[in-house]
């Protein structure tokens, strides 16, 4: 898609730091075992929800594009952990920025750690048809779906929030979009919600992560050489013209598995799970920020998005700035 363009970046982590060796108050583990099997060495885990996380960034965002709220006609947040069921984390972001309800559309969408690829792909798509200025977030308060006794996902998940604007512009830049799913929850699930079954009013219950990680560390191989040649050959280059790597924070072994296996040096890749843990829908959009942050990118380069995760869902976005 042409004409488009990302003008701000926001971020929002909370300010509680869990180290590795914190956990060991929760299960048998420490830090070496876990850095050696992931490269995480500490996350972050909040009190507050989603949608305050989502609302912190969507402000930086704003600011960093020198936009008012009223500017925005589309909100759309990824997560899997919404404060409620209704009204959406992008309702109460509206809400909390004090967007007026004129024309404008807010909703969420669930995609797991796929979803921020998903959020910007359906933006882009109603920008170019409905909307003039969108601000799109991935965030998650994943503590909350943590079973902590379980040593296998309790070492790796934090809270964050990321956010960007996405608007049209007139720079002819193009952006390749690519998603794909398949519907399997054998590997990587989170079981829903259970109430009054049976019409008996009884106590909501839900369930917790579960995951096979050799199973999903296969798939993430698999799924990333997917979404690698699908968008190169809309762009029509190779992957040596790409400047930046901007890859889902699951696990430093499955990132250098891609690297290895697309030949590229992992200084292409950006990496910041060894500070925040994986963040499901948050993490590219957190990763993309601080990329930004740090002037990793500059105008004429070419960044590549990178997700993977529950549905099971993949995908990419090839940027050029």
């Amino acid at each position: 898609m042409k004409n488009l363009k990302i003008s701000g970046y926001g971020k929002a982590l909370p300010k509680r730091i869990v180290t590795n060796d914190d956990l060991k108050k929760f299960v048998d583990t420490n830090d070496e075992w876990i850095v050696q099997r992931t490269g995480i060495k500490k996350r972050r885990i909040g009190d507050e929800g989603a949608s305050y996380l989502a609302t912190d960034a969507a402000k930086m965002a704003l600011e960093d594009a020198r936009l008012k709220p009223d500017d925005i006609d589309l909100i759309i947040c990824s997560t899997v952990t919404a404060d409620q069921m209704t009204p959406s984390v992008a309702c109460m972001v509206q809400k909390n920025l004090g967007i007026s309800d004129i024309d404008v559309t807010a909703f969420d969408l669930n995609s797991a750690c796929t979803g921020f690829i998903f959020a910007l792909k359906t933006a882009a798509a109603l920008l170019n048809s409905f909307h003039k200025r969108a601000l799109v977030i991935g965030a998650e308060t994943v503590s909350r779906i943590t079973d902590f006794t379980d040593r296998s996902t309790c070492i790796l998940f934090g809270d964050a929030a990321g956010a960007v604007i996405l608007e049209k512009a007139e720079n002819n830049k193009e952006m390749y979009f690519y998603t794909n799913c398949k519907g399997d929850d054998r590997w990587l699930n989170l079981k829903g919600f259970k109430s009054n079954v049976d019409m008996n009013n009884k106590t909501v219950e839900s369930g917790f992560t579960r995951m096979k990680g050799d199973e999903v560390f296969k798939f993430a191989l698999r799924a990333n050489d997917d979404a690698i040649k699908q968008v190169l050959e809309q762009a029509d280059i190779s992957i040596s013209d790409i400047d930046l790597i901007v890859p889902h924070q699951a696990n430093l072994r499955i990132i250098e598995g891609i690297a290895k296996r697309t030949n590229l040096p992992i200084e292409k890749f950006f990496i910041n799970l060894s500070e925040y843990g994986n963040t499901s829908s948050a993490s590219v959009a957190v990763a993309l920020c601080e990329a930004h942050e740090n002037g990793l990118y500059k105008e004429g380069d070419r960044v590549l998005l990178l997700g993977f995760g529950g549905g099971l869902s993949w995908g990419s976005i090839l940027i050029e700035f």
